[in-house]
C-alpha cells in the first residue's frame, strides 16, 4: 500500500486550521490512513494508506481535501471542471503517435508561487501516480513545466530518435533520444516501455522548444520546475485516456487547493477517442449512478434512512439526490473508483465512522478443521521431508519466460497459461500451470550449494479450461526434483514409488513424450486409469536455458486426482 511523507505545518495550512498530532491521527481513518512515523524536529509525518483504488489520496492535498469535506459536511466545488469554460490554448496530436503512446491531456495553473513543500509534494505525487497507478509509467506519466517558457500551440508526435536533440533534466549537454535511452538513468529505467518502436514520442512548442520525451524525461530548460516559479503547465501522457484525464484532474485539484487558478487546454486528435476528437481538460468524466437505498442498508447491516445516507455521502464529497427508495450519486471528478453498490456503502460507513455502528457478536459457534485435501497435502509434506527432500514455497505468479520458454513448451499443448490482463510487472504476469519452473528457479540460484539437491513443493496451479467458470481450473499439485551428477530416471522413480506406497495408492507408468523431459526417459503417471502427472529426466536443453549444470530427475502429480 502507498506510504507518503507530508509536513505537519503544510497539512495544517491546507486544512485551514491547527490540528494536533493526536487529532490528525483520529481523522486519518477518513482516508483509510494510518500514521506510521513522526519526526518531531522537522515535522515530517509518514502516512500509510490502506486503499489502492484512491490515487487522489496519495498526497497531502488529497488527504486534507477529504477531511475538509467531512468537517464541512459538503463536497468541494471546482469550477474549472465545467465543460462551459473556454480554452484559449491548444495542444495538437499528430496521427503517427497513435501506435506508440496515443493519449495526452494538459492544463495550466497560474497564480501559485511554488514553495518547497509544494514542490516536494508535486514530485512525490508525480512519482506515486506514474509508478503505482501508471504501472511504472507504462499507462500514465506526468510532466510539469514552467509556463512562461512555452509558446502555444504545443505539438505531440513521433520523431526520429537519432535526430531529435535536447538537454534532459539532470544533465547539461544536448543528447539524442537514443543517447538518453542508453545513458540517462531514467532512460535505462523506463526505456523498455518504448522498445520495438523506431520512432519516439516528443512534446514541443510552437518555437520548436522541446518540453519532454514522454514517458522518459523532461527537458531541463522548460521542465525543471523550481521553488519560486509561479505559472505551470501540467501534462499527462499514456495509453488509457480515462486514466490520463483522471491523473490530470487530480493534479489540477491539488494545485487549486494550493491557490492556483486552473485554465483548461484543448487537445485535438486526428483520430477518434472515447471522448471525441477534441478533448478539453480538466474535465469531469464521472457519471451519475442510481443506487438502491435498501442495497446500501443491506450491505451495512443497519437501517439508516435516506437522509442519513445522503448526509454521509455529501460529507464524503458526493453529489447526491434522493427519493424514498433510491439514491442518485456522483463521485467527484478526481475519483474514478465507483464500481458497485458496496463502494457506496463503504464510503457511507467511513463517513459515519465505523465506531458509530453497534457491534454484533456471532450467534453461532463452530469448530474449524482441515479439509481432507489439506490433510492429504500435510501427510505428503511429512513423507517428502522424511525422504530427505527440502520444502520450498513459491509465488503462484511468474513470468511467461519461466513458465513456457525456459521449459521448452513453446508451440506445444503444455504452453498455454493463464495471463493477467494488466500486470504490474512482466515478472509476475502469469499464473503457473506447473510447479516445476519454480523449483528450477530455486535450483538455478543454488548451484554453489553442496549436492545432492532434493527439493519439493505442494501448492496450487492454474490450468486454462474454457469449459469452467472464469476459463481456468485451480488444482493442487506436488512437484519434486533431484539434482546431482548421477541423477537419473531410476532414482526419481524410486522416490515416486515410495511416496505412492506410503499413500497406499496404486499407480502405473506408461511411456510418454513431453517437451520438458528427455525422450525415452519420461513416463506418464496413471492412477485408476487417469493421467495425473509425469516423471522423468529433464531435457539437457531445458537445463541449459536455466543455466543448471547438473542432471535433474523430476516428477509432478495432481494431488486431487
Amino acid at each position: 500500500m502507498p506510504t507518503i511523507s507530508i509536513f505537519h505545518h503544510d497539512f495544517e495550512r491546507l486544512l485551514g486550521r491547527a490540528v494536533s498530532l493526536e487529532r490528525m491521527e483520529a481523522l486519518l481513518p477518513l482516508v483509510k490512513g494510518e500514521l506510521k512515523d513522526h519526526a518531531g524536529t522537522s515535522g515530517e509525518i509518514r502516512i500509510e494508506l490502506q486503499d489502492s483504488n484512491r490515487p487522489d489520496l496519495w498526497c497531502v492535498e488529497g488527504i486534507t481535501r477529504q477531511i475538509r469535506c467531512a468537517l464541512s459536511g459538503n463536497p468541494i466545488a471546482y469550477p474549472f471542471f465545467s465543460s462551459k469554460i473556454k480554452s484559449s490554448r491548444r495542444l495538437r496530436v499528430l496521427p503517427d503517435v497513435e501506435q506508440v503512446r496515443p493519449f495526452v491531456a494538459a492544463c495550466v495553473a497560474v497564480g501559485y508561487k511554488v514553495t518547497k513543500e509544494g514542490l516536494d509534494q508535486f514530485i512525490q505525487t508525480q512519482e506515486k501516480l506514474a509508478g503505482l497507478y501508471g504501472r511504472k509509467r507504462q499507462t500514465v506519466s506526468v510532466g510539469l513545466y514552467r509556463l512562461p517558457s512555452i509558446t502555444f500551440p504545443v505539438t505531440y508526435g513521433l520523431v526520429n530518435p537519432q535526430e531529435a536533440r535536447f538537454v534532459p533534466l539532470g544533465l547539461t549537454e544536448k543528447m539524442t533520444l537514443d543517447e538518453i535511452l542508453a545513458v540517462h538513468p531514467k532512460g535505462q529505467e523506463y526505456g523498455s516501455i518504448l522498445a520495438g518502436h523506431d520512432r519516439m514520442p516528443l512534446l514541443w512548442d510552437k518555437e520548436g522548444v522541446v518540453l519532454s520525451f514522454p514517458p522518459i524525461i523532461n527537458s531541463r530548460g522548460v521542465g525543471e520546475v523550481c521553488v519560486g516559479d509561479k505559472d505551470l503547465l501540467i501534462e499527462v501522457t499514456g495509453t488509457d485516456l480515462s486514466m490520463v484525464i483522471l491523473t490530470l484532474n487530480i493534479f489540477a485539484a491539488n494545485l487549486a487547493d494550493r491557490g492556483a487558478s486552473i485554465e483548461p487546454i484543448e487537445v485535438t486528435y486526428p483520430y477518434a477517442t472515447q471522448y471525441g476528437k477534441t478533448v478539453r481538460a480538466p474535465v469531469d468524466i464521472s457519471q451519475s449512478q442510481r443506487i438502491s437505498i435498501q442495497n446500501v442498508e443491506r450491505a451495512l447491516g443497519v437501517s439508516l434512512g435516506s437522509e442519513t445516507i445522503q448526509r454521509a455521502l455529501r460529507a464524503y464529497g458526493y453529489q447526491v439526490k434522493t427519493t424514498r427508495q433510491t439514491l442518485s450519486v456522483k463521485i467527484p471528478p478526481y475519483r474514478n473508483d465507483l464500481m458497485h453498490v458496496a463502494d457506496v456503502a463503504e464510503d457511507v460507513a467511513i463517513s459515519q465512522g465505523y465506531d458509530s455502528f453497534t457491534p454484533v457478536m456471532p450467534s453461532q459457534f463452530t469448530v474449524g478443521a482441515l479439509s481432507p485435501k489439506e490433510q492429504t497435502t500435510d501427510h505428503i509434506r511429512d513423507l517428502m521431508v522424511g525422504f530427505g527432500f527440502q520444502e520450498v514455497f513459491s509465488n503462484i505468479l511468474a513470468s511467461r519466460n519461466e513458465l513456457v520458454d525456459r521449459m521448452r513448451l513453446e508451440n506445444s499443448e503444455y504452453g498455454l497459461v493463464v495471463e493477467i490482463a494488466n500486470p504490474m510487472s512482466q515478472q509476475f504476469a502469469c499464473l503457473r500451470p506447473s510447479i516445476l519452473p519454480c523449483l528450477l528457479r530455486m535450483e538455478a540460484a543454488s548451484i554453489h550449494a553442496f549436492y545432492p539437491h532434493r527439493l519439493f513443493e505442494v501448492g496450487e496451479i492454474a490450468l486454462p479450461d474454457l469449459s469452467v467458470d472464469l476459463g481456468s481450473r485451480t488444482l493442487t499439485t506436488l512437484a519434486a526434483i533431484v539434482a546431482h551428477p548421477t541423477a537419473n530416471f531410476s532414482e526419481i522413480h524410486a522416490h515416486l514409488d515410495l511416496l505412492m506406497y506410503y499413500l497406499a495408492r496404486a499407480y502405473t507408468l506408461e511411456p510418454a513424450t513431453h517437451p520438458s523431459f528427455l525422450d525415452g526417459r519420461v513416463g506418464k503417471i496413471l492412477c485408476a486409469g487417469r493421467a495425473v502427472g509425469f516423471v522423468g529426466e529433464l531435457h539437457p536443453e531445458l537445463l541449459d536455458r536455466w543455466q543448471v549444470t547438473m542432471p535433474i530427475g523430476a516428477f509432478e502429480l495432481q494431488v486431487e486426482d
